[in-house]
């Protein structure tokens, strides 16, 4: 919902990570389409994160969308069939503003994120999202996207090995930004057990709690190969939009050469 931060939104965020050489992941619940992206944002590289609905036909039209839109992967979070209770979005009583929406929704599907008193985000996601996932959803993804499946949410060796066994091309290390279960360790603690349980056999990748070169450093030392970042892209975004995320990569990459050096 990148829109809430800038009116470009993830146009901006994907333009300047092309820019910069980097990869861009859309959201299913973002406020630009796929095709807004494939349109503005040509030269970027774009995967698709995915979430599987209740209503598999449903699931079905955004993968083939990804893949008509010239998206390179499909990244489906395993690790959020239900929601956290996420106490600011109850509190403020959460819900997308007025001239906003779903974007990948539009002509397929009306429901939007409003609240009917608690937050519209946990509302949407339970009448929504298939909380009875099980490995054979993984499975059948797999089987009927042409796009390689990487797994996100993934926080023991146990997990990657699974994903691997069902046709996962990749992982990523993440614990949803620590807003899914409380306790849960840090990303950086569990990826040496998960790289070297599978990093000669798929692609280990990791998120959450990235907002300095160092800590990509760090990621990359104990065998990630990739690392992407969240927050700080949508801090750039809110105070410059495009130019505003481009400088948040310069510094992230700037701090890497430094700490290389």
């Amino acid at each position: 919902m990148q829109r809430m931060a800038h009116p470009e939104g993830e146009v901006a965020n994907a333009k300047a990570c092309g820019k910069m050489g980097s990869i861009f992941m859309l959201s299913t619940l973002a406020t630009s389409s796929l095709q807004e992206l494939e349109a503005q944002a040509p030269e970027t590289v774009k995967w698709f994160q995915l979430y599987i609905y209740k209503d598999r036909s449903l699931t079905e039209t955004l993968v083939r969308t990804a893949e008509k839109c010239g998206f390179k992967a499909i990244v489906l979070t395993i690790d959020a069939p239900v929601f956290g209770i996420r106490r600011k979005d109850v509190r403020n009583k959460f819900s997308l503003p007025p001239g906003l929406k779903l974007a990948n929704f539009e002509g397929i599907q009306a429901k939007g994120v409003k609240s009917s008193g608690a937050s519209g985000i946990n509302e949407y996601v339970a009448s929504q999202f298939d909380d009875t996932l099980t490995w054979d959803d993984v499975k059948w993804l797999v089987n009927f996207t042409t796009l390689p499946v990487v797994a996100k949410g993934v926080l023991t060796k146990e997990d990657a090995i699974l994903a691997l066994h069902n046709g996962c091309k990749g992982v990523i290390v993440s614990n949803h930004g620590a807003r899914q279960v409380d306790g849960v360790p840090a990303t950086i603690e569990v990826l040496p057990e998960i790289v070297k349980a599978v990093g000669n056999q798929m692609v280990v990748m990791l998120d959450g709690g990235v907002s300095q070169g160092v800590n990509v450093f760090r990621a990359l030392a104990l065998g990630a190969k990739y690392v992407f970042m969240g927050r700080p892209a949508i801090w750039g975004l809110a105070v410059n939009g495009q130019t505003g995320v481009e400088h948040v990569l310069e510094i992230v990459r700037s701090e890497l050469e430094n700490t290389l050096n």
